[in-house]
């Protein structure tokens, strides 16, 4: 039998000239750096603001509920002293 010919791999073609340095790519580049940081400060400020809206809310759900429609004439009661554990 006859050697089977395997067929031929393209050659790979040389390597590309190096790029000449351009500076206006680097002036893109700074310009997105910069974005980016700008985006990333106003998210940090988002979530701060987020963060003390939940703490404030949790404050609130920790306060005791006082029906003010009952007689405002009334002595209002004190919280106890002591939390009630709910679970």
């Amino acid at each position: 039998m006859a050697e089977e010919e395997q067929p031929k791999l393209p050659q790979p073609s040389p390597d590309p000239p190096p790029l000449k340095f351009d500076p206006t790519r680097m002036i893109g580049i700074i310009k997105r750096k910069a974005l980016i940081k700008d985006l990333a400060a106003v998210y940090h400020a988002e979530c701060l603001s987020y963060c003390q809206q939940l703490f404030d809310l949790q404050s609130k759900w920790d306060e005791p509920f006082i029906d003010i429609t009952e007689d405002s004439r009334k002595e209002t009661t004190r919280p106890s002293k002591r939390i009630k554990k709910l679970r």
